[in-house]
């Protein structure tokens, strides 16, 4: 858990929530460049998308539960044993799109301007991604987004597949919060907040209303989102950066 003028990785588990994200001190040594990714690596997730790709337009075109993974593997020019190297769960299939973003807000987090704190960080990067459309944000009414997004909304399994990438994403917040009971207490409330907010803008342009016309209200839910989680994870009598 990461107090006030504490490192990440320094704490001992027995600080607040407040310590975890009010201020959550960064090491002080810059973040290392990202390694070079080699070919071979570049080959392997090029190999991923094909055959998400495929998968998608097979379950957009037919739905879910009617598409057998033989089918994918097939339609992907693999045996079915490699297909399953590569996605452990035919849900896998559908929401590799999503495994980019399983760490995005623990990134997002450990990148953070010099004193600006993770709530800010988080905050203007949710901002950055409603003003682009980010179908992340769930502000998006691209055709091909809206598509995916009732193939995921509408398949049970999908669902609940989709929350075991949560979990992911809480457990990489935690770690970047400085790690500890109460940084994982930080990082389930942050995340759900964002998934709320997603889900709400998603649901708005799901019944016909645009991204243009529903960005004015879904940057105010934002703004009243971050606000009470400050109110609840920062120390009181801490004035707002």
């Amino acid at each position: 858990m990461v107090m006030s003028g504490e490192k990440a990785g320094g704490g001992n588990g027995s600080g607040s929530v407040a310590g975890a994200v009010g201020e959550g001190v960064r090491g002080q040594e810059e973040p290392a460049a990202p390694p070079r990714v080699s070919l071979r690596e570049r080959k392997k997730q090029l190999t991923y998308r094909a055959i998400s790709d495929a998968a998608i337009a097979m379950f957009l075109e037919r739905g879910f539960d009617k598409v057998s993974v033989a089918e994918v593997a097939a339609a992907a020019d693999i045996s079915k044993p490699t297909l399953f190297r590569y996605f452990p769960a035919k849900e896998d299939l559908a929401l590799h799109r999503f495994a980019d973003h399983e760490d995005e807000a623990a990134r997002v987090v450990g990148g953070r301007e010099p004193g600006e704190s993770p709530l800010d960080a988080l905050r203007r990067h949710f901002l950055a991604g409603l003003d682009r459309r980010d179908p992340v944000t769930g502000l998006c009414d691209a055709p091909q987004v809206l598509a995916f997004h009732r193939l995921l909304y509408g398949t049970p399994s999908l669902v609940a597949r989709l929350y075991a990438y949560q979990g992911r994403s809480e457990a990489a917040l935690a770690r970047a919060l400085g790690g500890g009971v109460t940084a994982r207490l930080a990082a389930g409330q942050i995340i759900a907040v964002l998934r709320i907010l997603a889900e709400e803008n998603w649901r708005r342009i799901d019944t016909g209303e645009s991204a243009d016309t529903v960005y004015a209200g879904a940057v105010q839910a934002a703004e009243e989102a971050f606000v009470q989680l400050r109110r609840g994870l920062e120390p009181e009598g801490r004035a707002a950066p």
